[in-house]
């Protein structure tokens, strides 16, 4: 192989391992100091988690591709890592938004802040951000899945991604596009 390829893998493997040694710095971090265990943190804690699987989803297969002879991904792989990494994206926007409004809380109302955000409710933020992001990308995955395909089946990216996916549909995808910026909206 050429190169290049060289040069990219070591590259790219060198920008995973930091991303993922890096987060996982922040989690061992938050777990073993005490005075980091408040809402905000337990947050960013997850966060970082989410961060750890959203780069694994693409970058292992992308790493194996700048190797390997062969340069394809079956289908079943290629539904799951279109389903993971939306689930994760999603999951971590809502998380963001859950986020805010744990800034919100502090700012605008710090006497009342560990009364408003209990743990409990700081679980079941996270846990309804996870929920909805899995959820909401079950459906795309789904619907994308569901589409008929026809001629070359080559996507022209490294990962599995759902427009690009789409691109291969042998009818008009204008209305999941559509779904799409609506989710994308809320």
């Amino acid at each position: 192989y050429p190169v290049s390829n060289s040069i990219l893998f070591i590259t790219f493997l060198l920008l995973y391992l930091s991303s993922v040694l890096g987060n996982a710095l922040i989690v061992t971090l938050i777990y073993l100091h005490m005075h980091l265990h408040t809402p905000m943190y337990f947050f960013l804690c997850i966060l970082s988690l989410l961060d750890m699987s959203y780069i694994t989803t693409t970058m292992p297969q992308m790493l194996v591709h700048l190797l390997a002879h062969s340069q394809t991904i079956s289908f079943a792989g290629c539904w799951l890592q279109m389903y993971m990494f939306g689930a994760l994206g999603l999951t971590e926007c809502i998380l963001f938004v859950v986020m805010a409004y744990d800034r919100y809380i502090a700012i605008c109302h710090p006497l009342h802040y560990t009364v408003i955000l209990s743990w409990g409710l700081c679980a079941r933020l996270a846990a309804g951000a996870g929920a909805c992001g899995f959820f909401s990308s079950l459906i795309h995955t789904f619907i994308t899945m569901r589409l008929p395909y026809c001629g070359p089946n080559v996507v022209n990216h490294y990962f599995c991604e759902g427009p690009a996916v789409r691109r291969l549909a042998c009818m008009d995808t204008h209305l999941i596009e559509m779904m799409d910026q609506v989710i994308s909206v809320l």
